[in-house]
């Protein structure tokens, strides 16, 4: 017992002199435990307040978890700490871990609060925010609107509602505000964004003859309100789901969906189960049927280049087991079938069916993720130049960058540049990006997606994935289109400055020929021909890649990347080569024969060097920096992707351009002859997912059904009936010609058609008057 008594003392000694408490410790504990104990929770209480508000709150959670570690050790010792007291120091804690990012340990002791105080609405606040953070948006909309119905008019809670119910995908409809009202005498206020406050904060409202004036908030009280955290207005999912009509769609674990069973679809989900849920695997079933088992829909297989319908398993249509288990491109179940199509599409997307905003927060989003995403570049064209029709390419120049390049108009480039991001691969894309306002929507524009915007800058949608992208960040950052063109240049000046350094010293381009007789001999000055006295021609087929060998101490050569379509995750060696010996494969081994080529062709494949020349082309800059390498002019290599640095696309910043084929034309005569060329035409009414959005023939001009076909279920001119078998395909005829007009249309009104042009080939029933 004396030990414990001393051992008590001592806490309570260093406790009282860390605080400013320095009478005798005994004498205190002897006059009253209870006070004084309470006394100095209360102390820690105040000074974790005083810390918070100079948003300290590293020092702040100090206070107040020593504040609780002082009161565990009253209750040990029959000494009562107040409740409200209690409840007041778990919540603070809370909205220290919650500024902290801590969001977990902020929902728990929010949870501890409401254990002391079940009707607390701060606590259930800090707990809604706290389960938003988390992504758990129902359980979060739930405890919202707990706090809704006790503060019907509270800005922050009206917010996070809105918010919430975006994220859900319910419909929001505006909060009704109440008219200005006179207030009399001192009235208490709820400040749930920042944290308890030990004595009542009441603010002052002063009635004049003219009518309501503003309240006056006490200097105590003003530091205690925290700012708000950043939300964005008109949250909106990024990707719609295009099966919620049909699907319900549930996230589990291999916890609360163990395998129950041998077979490869043996699952069974287990509701209700508590445990921190890892949400790695998709749940479906769908909406309307009888059968109302969760099914697992695994990964869509992409390993292979399969573009038709997918099937079901016969194994699993048989209701036996699919000894390829996971590994099977055949689907399980119907449901999975859904989904993988419209994954194929691109018209879904399962990382966002419950995270709208795609783990996007604040501070994640930068300029350098999203050209490390997306590739390309950010500058400044002539918007005026950009919009017209044909759309023109034209930029500041150096002579005179006050004036757009276009010499036919010499727009001031100053008043009329517009934000442009610029990929070059196998064709040039050019986006626009519009200045963020808060009236636009965070939301990709369906007409624009599928044949166009008509409304163009006038759309409150965005047009492209990288403009919602960059609203996201400005929202977020305030950036400007100036902070984000410098941004941008900075990222591809480290960028070049990075692979330069890579490839400086450890790879060379040589003679093919020499390097068969044993010589390593590098070209001329004018990369016409090697340097040694046989003069080998210097083209593309005659020059070898050699990677300098670290541990060997000599050259070793790296053949072109097996294959540009699908990447592995990783390169393994050539048992062969592994083993000394020479390989056997007789076509081009898709394995690395050595170290040194293993390692270069992953360092191909991270920087997106999808080609020997462009490897050629890189270490050209190096070595000759005033020659530009073969790989420059697009022209000269259509089909194959470049390097992406800014000085790529000073060559292509003037002209004519097609935004559907994605060239550049120098003239007009140039240009009138690529929007003549049948290839152009057919760009006009074709996309890359057509193979997979329809199900049925191409529209053979007649839009209605074959009687033939009604009559005996068949047609004997098969698919060159002209009319439609079956309901289905005349409805699908339909929409397609829907979309075929459009695509017209859009095409006429960006000039990408010349106007007296009427032959389209098989498009030809879209100029058919009534159709």
């Amino acid at each position: 017992t004396c030990s414990v008594a001393k051992q008590r003392n001592s806490i309570i000694t260093v406790t009282c002199s860390g605080h400013g408490i320095y009478e005798s410790p005994l004498c205190l504990y002897s006059l009253s435990t209870q006070a004084f104990l309470q006394k100095l929770v209360r102390n820690l209480f105040a000074e974790g307040n005083d810390l918070f508000r100079e948003k300290d709150f590293k020092l702040a959670l100090v206070q107040y978890v020593e504040g609780l570690n002082v009161a565990e050790y009253a209750a040990s010792d029959e000494v009562t700490i107040p409740v409200e007291l209690l409840c007041k120091l778990h919540i603070n804690r809370a909205a220290c871990y919650f500024a902290m990012g801590l969001y977990e340990k902020a929902l728990e002791d929010s949870e501890k609060a409401l254990v002391l105080d079940k009707e607390n609405i701060r606590a259930l606040f800090r707990k809604a925010r706290s389960l938003n953070e988390l992504g758990r948006h129902k359980e979060a909309y739930e405890c919202n609107s707990r706090c809704l119905l006790s503060l019907p008019h509270d800005e922050s809670v009206t917010q996070l509602g809105q918010e919430l119910a975006q994220k859900l995908g319910l419909r929001v409809r505006k909060a009704y505000k109440r008219g200005p009202a006179l207030a009399w005498g001192p009235v208490s206020v709820h400040w749930l964004g920042g944290f308890e406050e030990g004595c009542v904060c009441v603010f002052v409202f002063q009635v004049s003859l003219s009518g309501v004036s503003h309240p006056t908030i006490p200097k105590g009280a003003e530091l205690l309100q925290s700012q708000p955290e950043a939300v964005m207005p008109n949250t909106a999912l990024l990707v719609k789901n295009p099966l919620a009509s049909t699907h319900v769609f549930k996230q589990a674990c291999h916890l609360c969906y163990p395998k129950t069973g041998p077979k490869a679809g043996d699952y069974t989900y287990r509701e209700g189960l508590e445990h921190k849920c890892k949400r790695d695997i998709l749940l479906g079933r769908l909406r309307n049927s009888e059968d109302k088992t969760w099914k697992r829909i695994r990964p869509r297989p992409t390993k292979t280049n399969f573009v038709g319908s997918y099937y079901l398993c016969k194994d699993m249509i048989n209701k036996q087991d699919c000894k390829y288990g996971d590994n099977c491109t055949f689907a399980y179940h119907q449901e999975e079938i859904d989904v993988w199509t419209e994954e194929r599409k691109g018209t879904l997307n399962r990382d966002l069916l419950f995270d709208p905003l795609g783990g996007i927060k604040r501070g994640n989003l930068t300029i350098a993720k999203l050209l490390k995403e997306h590739q390309g570049i950010f500058t400044f064209l002539c918007e005026i130049c950009f919009d017209s029709k044909p759309r023109i390419i034209s930029k500041g120049t150096k002579d005179s960058p006050a004036v757009c390049s276009n010499l036919a108009a010499k727009h001031s480039f100053y008043d009329n540049k517009c934000l442009v991001h610029i990929v070059r691969s196998t064709s040039l894309k050019y986006s626009k990006i519009r200045q963020f306002q808060e009236h636009f929507q965070f939301d990709v524009c369906r007409h624009e997606v599928r044949y166009g915007c008509l409304r163009e800058d006038s759309c409150h949608f965005a047009h492209s994935f990288i403009e919602l992208k960059v609203w996201l960040l400005q929202q977020y950052s305030g950036m400007t289109h100036e902070d984000i063109v410098q941004e941008s240049k900075k990222y591809w000046q480290l960028m070049e400055a990075h692979a330069s350094k890579a490839t400086s010293s450890t790879m060379k381009f040589v003679c093919g020929q020499c390097w068969r007789n044993g010589q390593v001999v590098e070209p001329d000055k004018d990369l016409k021909y090697c340097s040694a006295k046989a003069r080998h021609c210097w083209t593309k087929e005659r020059r070898v890649l050699l990677v300098m060998s670290k541990a060997k101490r000599k050259w070793v050569s790296v053949r072109p990347l097996p294959s540009i379509r699908n990447f592995p995750q990783q390169y393994d060696l050539c048992i062969h080569a592994q083993n000394g010996r020479k390989c056997q494969y007789v076509g081009n081994c898709s394995f690395a024969h050595s170290p040194e080529e293993r390692d270069m062709w992953t360092f191909m494949k991270e920087n997106k060097i999808l080609d020997m020349q462009q490897t050629y082309d890189m270490w050209l800059k190096k070595h000759n920096p005033g020659k530009p390498g073969e790989g420059t002019p697009l022209t000269a290599r259509e089909g194959e992707k470049q390097i992406q640095m800014p000085t790529d696309y000073a060559d292509i910043m003037m002209g004519y351009h097609c935004w559907l084929c994605g060239k550049n034309s120098n003239s007009k005569k140039q240009w009138q002859q690529h929007i003549q060329s049948e290839k152009h035409k057919e760009k006009v009414f074709t996309s890359d997912n057509d193979s997979s959005c329809w199900n049925f023939r191409f529209p053979m001009g007649e839009f209605r059904l074959c009687d033939r076909f009604q009559k005996t279920k068949g047609c004997p001119e098969g698919e060159k009936c002209c009319y439609a078998h079956g309901q289905d395909e005349l409805t699908e005829w339909l929409d397609r010609r829907e979309v075929l007009k459009q695509k017209l249309a859009k095409a006429r009104k960006d000039m990408l058609l010349c106007p007296r042009d009427d032959d389209f080939g098989k498009y030809n029933f879209l100029l058919r008057d009534g159709v």
